[in-house]
């Protein structure tokens, strides 16, 4: 969970009645698990006084920092929303690592192109064709063996 993240901040009164996400979110961060994800995935929390709502921030090993509002987001939400962006980072790191360039540009030209048709395991011609091959290499095979058999009792 924490593996493309480089921190996450926690702001919240403790007394809020609010808290639940942050709260919930916070325990999932302090796994073991997700710690071994990334050790340098700094977790901070910042308690408040006053009366300001729970915020969520996430900071993206790219930079990109996003806060979240404690008190409408769900836990599975944010999860979900940063299992989106890790999957997005996931893949432009192994685009570069790969040496091609980033963002990926297709040409108009190629999105134009027709979709080949799918070949469905339903198709009955394609099915007793292959059914028909098998076929004859096995009787191929057995007439093979026979002659080497007759070969070798001679």
């Amino acid at each position: 969970m924490l593996k493309f993240l480089s921190k996450v901040r926690f702001e919240f009164n403790a007394r809020d009645p609010r808290i639940g996400s942050c709260m919930e979110f916070l325990a999932q961060c302090n796994t073991r698990k997700a710690k071994e994800s990334n050790p340098a995935c700094q977790i901070l929390v910042k308690r408040r006084v006053d009366d300001i709502p729970p915020k969520i921030g996430v900071t993206f090993v790219n930079g990109v920092e996003e806060v979240f509002d404690g008190t409408t987001v769900s836990v599975q939400t944010l999860r979900n929303l940063i299992s989106e962006k890790s999957q997005l980072l996931e893949t432009e790191q192994r685009f570069r690592q790969a040496g091609h360039e980033w963002p990926v540009i297709i040409p108009e030209e190629e999105l134009q192109q027709p979709v080949p048709a799918a070949k469905h395991s339903s198709d009955e011609a394609a099915n007793k064709q292959t059914k028909e091959n098998r076929r004859v290499r096995r009787d191929i095979s057995e007439a093979q063996i026979s002659v080497r058999i007759l070969h070798w009792s001679m």
